[in-house]
Protein backbone atom coordinates (compact mmCIF):
# COMPACT_ATOMS: atom_id res chain seq x y z
CA UNK A 1 0.00 0.00 0.00
CA UNK A 2 1.22 3.68 -0.77
CA UNK A 3 1.68 5.87 1.79
CA UNK A 4 0.32 9.67 1.66
CA UNK A 5 1.24 12.03 3.64
CA UNK A 6 -1.69 14.40 5.32
CA UNK A 7 -1.36 17.96 5.93
CA UNK A 8 -4.50 19.96 8.37
CA UNK A 9 -5.71 17.94 10.91
CA UNK A 10 -9.49 17.40 10.93
CA UNK A 11 -12.05 19.39 12.50
CA UNK A 12 -13.79 15.56 12.91
CA UNK A 13 -16.69 16.89 16.17
CA UNK A 14 -19.67 16.25 13.41
CA UNK A 15 -18.64 12.53 13.80
CA UNK A 16 -18.87 12.50 17.45
CA UNK A 17 -23.12 12.22 16.97
CA UNK A 18 -23.20 9.83 14.59
CA UNK A 19 -20.33 7.69 14.38
CA UNK A 20 -21.05 4.54 15.62
CA UNK A 21 -17.93 2.46 15.01
CA UNK A 22 -20.06 -0.87 14.31
CA UNK A 23 -18.23 -3.94 12.34
CA UNK A 24 -20.64 -5.38 9.20
CA UNK A 25 -21.63 -7.96 12.31
CA UNK A 26 -22.60 -6.19 14.55
CA UNK A 27 -22.27 -2.99 16.98
CA UNK A 28 -18.42 -3.37 19.98
CA UNK A 29 -19.10 -5.27 22.97
CA UNK A 30 -16.47 -3.27 24.55
CA UNK A 31 -15.99 -0.07 25.60
CA UNK A 32 -12.79 0.12 23.78
CA UNK A 33 -12.37 3.85 22.19
CA UNK A 34 -10.27 5.36 19.49
CA UNK A 35 -9.95 9.29 19.54
CA UNK A 36 -8.83 10.79 16.15
CA UNK A 37 -7.31 13.28 16.28
CA UNK A 38 -5.97 16.55 13.15
CA UNK A 39 -2.99 18.61 12.94
CA UNK A 40 -1.25 20.27 10.97
CA UNK A 41 2.28 20.87 12.10
CA UNK A 42 4.52 19.04 14.26
CA UNK A 43 5.04 20.04 18.04
CA UNK A 44 8.88 20.90 18.93
CA UNK A 45 8.44 18.88 22.06
CA UNK A 46 7.23 15.23 22.81
CA UNK A 47 6.03 15.46 25.81
CA UNK A 48 2.61 16.19 27.07
CA UNK A 49 1.21 17.91 23.91
CA UNK A 50 -2.40 18.87 24.10
CA UNK A 51 -3.52 21.82 21.09
CA UNK A 52 -6.56 23.87 20.73
CA UNK A 53 -7.72 23.96 17.13
CA UNK A 54 -7.56 27.56 16.34
CA UNK A 55 -7.54 29.47 12.62
CA UNK A 56 -4.65 31.69 12.97
CA UNK A 57 -3.68 32.19 9.00
CA UNK A 58 -1.00 30.54 7.63
CA UNK A 59 1.50 32.13 5.28
CA UNK A 60 3.88 30.70 2.55
CA UNK A 61 6.53 32.33 0.37
CA UNK A 62 9.10 31.46 -2.66
CA UNK A 63 10.47 34.25 -1.89
CA UNK A 64 8.76 35.99 -4.51
CA UNK A 65 5.08 35.24 -3.73
CA UNK A 66 3.45 35.28 -0.40
CA UNK A 67 0.38 32.75 -0.25
CA UNK A 68 -2.02 33.59 3.05
CA UNK A 69 -4.86 30.65 4.12
CA UNK A 70 -7.37 31.74 6.26
CA UNK A 71 -9.56 28.39 6.09
CA UNK A 72 -9.76 24.92 4.60
CA UNK A 73 -12.09 21.81 4.45
CA UNK A 74 -11.90 18.98 3.12
CA UNK A 75 -15.43 16.80 2.62
CA UNK A 76 -15.04 13.28 3.63
CA UNK A 77 -17.02 10.06 4.23
CA UNK A 78 -16.34 6.43 4.86
CA UNK A 79 -13.66 6.43 7.32
CA UNK A 80 -12.78 2.99 8.16
CA UNK A 81 -10.02 1.27 10.07
CA UNK A 82 -9.04 -2.59 8.45
CA UNK A 83 -8.13 -5.09 10.52
CA UNK A 84 -4.55 -6.65 10.39
CA UNK A 85 -4.33 -9.88 8.73
CA UNK A 86 -7.40 -9.23 6.99
CA UNK A 87 -7.19 -9.69 2.51
CA UNK A 88 -9.72 -7.54 1.33
CA UNK A 89 -10.03 -3.88 1.20
CA UNK A 90 -12.55 -2.31 3.23
CA UNK A 91 -14.28 -1.35 0.44
CA UNK A 92 -14.76 -4.84 -0.83
CA UNK A 93 -15.26 -6.30 2.46
CA UNK A 94 -19.01 -7.97 3.24
CA UNK A 95 -17.65 -9.45 6.91
CA UNK A 96 -15.86 -8.42 10.47
CA UNK A 97 -13.03 -7.09 8.07
CA UNK A 98 -13.58 -3.32 8.36
CA UNK A 99 -14.64 -1.01 11.34
CA UNK A 100 -16.80 2.14 10.15
CA UNK A 101 -16.04 5.10 11.86
CA UNK A 102 -18.60 7.36 9.51
CA UNK A 103 -20.34 6.73 6.52
CA UNK A 104 -20.77 10.56 5.89
CA UNK A 105 -20.05 12.67 4.58
CA UNK A 106 -18.73 14.94 6.86
CA UNK A 107 -17.30 18.33 6.30
CA UNK A 108 -13.77 18.47 7.94
CA UNK A 109 -12.61 21.87 9.20
CA UNK A 110 -8.40 21.78 9.23
CA UNK A 111 -6.80 23.58 12.26
CA UNK A 112 -4.48 26.39 10.88
CA UNK A 113 -1.35 27.32 13.08
CA UNK A 114 -1.29 24.86 15.69
CA UNK A 115 1.74 23.02 16.71
CA UNK A 116 0.63 19.21 17.73
CA UNK A 117 -2.62 17.32 17.56
CA UNK A 118 -5.68 18.36 18.47
CA UNK A 119 -8.07 16.10 19.77
CA UNK A 120 -11.61 15.65 18.02
CA UNK A 121 -13.86 13.31 18.83
CA UNK A 122 -13.43 9.80 20.57
CA UNK A 123 -15.68 6.61 19.51
CA UNK A 124 -16.10 3.25 20.56
CA UNK A 125 -14.20 0.43 18.72
CA UNK A 126 -13.91 -3.52 18.91
CA UNK A 127 -10.58 -4.62 20.24
CA UNK A 128 -7.98 -5.87 17.94
CA UNK A 129 -4.85 -4.77 15.34
CA UNK A 130 -5.84 -2.76 12.78
CA UNK A 131 -2.97 -1.86 10.31
CA UNK A 132 -4.46 0.35 7.44
CA UNK A 133 -6.88 3.62 7.62
CA UNK A 134 -9.28 4.18 4.74
CA UNK A 135 -11.98 7.36 3.19
CA UNK A 136 -12.62 9.41 0.91
CA UNK A 137 -12.44 12.76 -0.34
CA UNK A 138 -15.74 13.07 -1.41
CA UNK A 139 -17.27 15.27 -4.07
CA UNK A 140 -21.26 16.35 -2.76
CA UNK A 141 -24.16 15.90 -5.05
CA UNK A 142 -27.52 16.89 -4.99
CA UNK A 143 -28.83 13.20 -5.89
CA UNK A 144 -26.81 11.70 -3.55
CA UNK A 145 -26.05 14.14 -0.87
CA UNK A 146 -29.59 15.71 -0.67
CA UNK A 147 -29.14 15.69 3.66
CA UNK A 148 -25.62 16.90 3.37
CA UNK A 149 -26.06 19.82 1.07
CA UNK A 150 -28.86 21.22 3.23
CA UNK A 151 -26.77 22.12 5.67
CA UNK A 152 -23.71 22.99 3.51
CA UNK A 153 -25.50 24.03 0.12
CA UNK A 154 -21.58 26.04 -0.99
CA UNK A 155 -19.90 22.09 -1.17
CA UNK A 156 -22.61 21.06 -4.36
CA UNK A 157 -19.55 19.38 -6.68
CA UNK A 158 -16.83 20.56 -3.68
CA UNK A 159 -14.71 18.31 -2.19
CA UNK A 160 -12.15 20.68 -0.65
CA UNK A 161 -12.09 24.65 -0.33
CA UNK A 162 -9.15 26.33 0.19
CA UNK A 163 -9.88 30.65 0.88
CA UNK A 164 -7.08 33.12 1.89
CA UNK A 165 -4.80 35.65 -0.22
CA UNK A 166 -2.16 35.19 -2.91
CA UNK A 167 -0.27 38.37 -3.00
CA UNK A 168 -2.29 40.37 -1.69
CA UNK A 169 -5.39 39.68 -3.73
CA UNK A 170 -8.17 37.63 -2.43
CA UNK A 171 -8.79 33.71 -3.56
CA UNK A 172 -11.38 30.66 -3.53
CA UNK A 173 -10.06 27.71 -4.13
CA UNK A 174 -12.33 24.92 -4.99
CA UNK A 175 -11.37 21.29 -5.84
CA UNK A 176 -14.66 18.80 -7.21
CA UNK A 177 -12.57 15.58 -7.01
CA UNK A 178 -13.09 12.01 -5.50
CA UNK A 179 -10.67 9.89 -4.43
CA UNK A 180 -9.84 6.92 -2.50
CA UNK A 181 -7.41 7.21 0.21
CA UNK A 182 -5.38 4.41 1.96
CA UNK A 183 -3.04 5.11 4.79
CA UNK A 184 -0.63 2.32 6.61
CA UNK A 185 0.03 2.09 9.96
CA UNK A 186 2.77 0.43 10.68
CA UNK A 187 3.18 -0.39 13.12
CA UNK A 188 -0.11 -1.84 13.26
CA UNK A 189 -3.05 0.24 15.92
CA UNK A 190 -4.31 -1.92 18.87
CA UNK A 191 -6.99 -1.87 20.52
CA UNK A 192 -7.42 -3.41 23.70
CA UNK A 193 -10.06 -4.55 26.13
CA UNK A 194 -10.32 -0.99 27.70
CA UNK A 195 -8.53 2.13 27.16
CA UNK A 196 -7.95 4.37 24.38
CA UNK A 197 -6.08 4.73 21.13
CA UNK A 198 -4.89 7.70 19.37
CA UNK A 199 -4.99 8.27 15.35
CA UNK A 200 -3.67 11.49 14.08
CA UNK A 201 -4.57 12.57 10.49
CA UNK A 202 -1.97 14.99 9.03
CA UNK A 203 -1.60 17.50 6.38
CA UNK A 204 1.31 19.45 4.94
CA UNK A 205 -0.73 22.57 3.81
CA UNK A 206 2.65 24.03 2.80
CA UNK A 207 3.11 22.18 -0.42
CA UNK A 208 -0.30 22.40 -1.99
CA UNK A 209 0.27 25.73 -3.95
CA UNK A 210 3.55 25.09 -5.21
CA UNK A 211 5.01 23.66 -8.53
CA UNK A 212 7.97 20.53 -8.54
CA UNK A 213 10.04 23.35 -8.37
CA UNK A 214 8.86 24.63 -4.91
CA UNK A 215 7.65 27.86 -6.49
CA UNK A 216 4.38 29.05 -5.06
CA UNK A 217 1.48 29.30 -8.33
CA UNK A 218 -2.02 31.42 -7.30
CA UNK A 219 -4.68 29.16 -6.35
CA UNK A 220 -6.84 30.67 -8.87
CA UNK A 221 -5.52 28.82 -11.91
CA UNK A 222 -5.98 25.38 -9.69
CA UNK A 223 -10.32 25.61 -9.91
CA UNK A 224 -11.93 23.08 -12.39
CA UNK A 225 -10.23 23.72 -16.12
CA UNK A 226 -7.47 25.89 -14.70
CA UNK A 227 -4.01 25.12 -16.06
CA UNK A 228 -2.76 23.40 -12.37
CA UNK A 229 -6.05 21.83 -11.63
CA UNK A 230 -4.13 18.54 -11.64
CA UNK A 231 -1.13 19.63 -10.10
CA UNK A 232 -3.18 21.09 -6.65
CA UNK A 233 -5.13 17.91 -7.10
CA UNK A 234 -2.06 15.68 -6.88
CA UNK A 235 -0.15 17.70 -4.25
CA UNK A 236 -2.84 17.45 -2.09
CA UNK A 237 -3.76 13.88 -1.90
CA UNK A 238 0.62 13.35 -1.38
CA UNK A 239 0.15 15.45 1.27
CA UNK A 240 -2.02 13.32 3.53
CA UNK A 241 -0.74 11.28 5.98
CA UNK A 242 -2.24 9.00 9.16
CA UNK A 243 -0.33 7.70 12.18
CA UNK A 244 -0.53 6.53 15.79
CA UNK A 245 -0.21 9.15 17.80
CA UNK A 246 -0.35 8.53 21.83
CA UNK A 247 1.64 11.71 23.18
CA UNK A 248 -0.23 14.08 20.78
CA UNK A 249 2.94 15.89 19.44
CA UNK A 250 1.77 15.33 15.62
CA UNK A 251 4.38 12.68 14.83
CA UNK A 252 4.30 8.94 13.76
CA UNK A 253 5.11 7.01 17.15
CA UNK A 254 6.20 4.08 14.74
CA UNK A 255 9.84 3.16 15.78
CA UNK A 256 10.73 4.07 11.91
CA UNK A 257 9.76 7.72 12.74
CA UNK A 258 11.62 8.71 15.67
Amino acid sequence: MSRFTLGRVLSLAALAGSAGACSDSGGPSTQSQVSFNVATQPATSATGVSATIVGTPETSTDGTNTLIVNGVQLVLREIELHRAGAVSDCAASAGDDCEKMEIGPVLVDLPLGTPGSARTFSVALQPGSYDRVEFEIHKPSSSEDAGFLQSNPGFDGVSVRVTGTYNGTDFTYTGDFNDEMEFNLDPALTVGETGTADLTLFASLDSWFRDAGGALVDPVSANPGGQNQGLIEQNIKSSLDTFEDEDHDGRDDGPNHQ
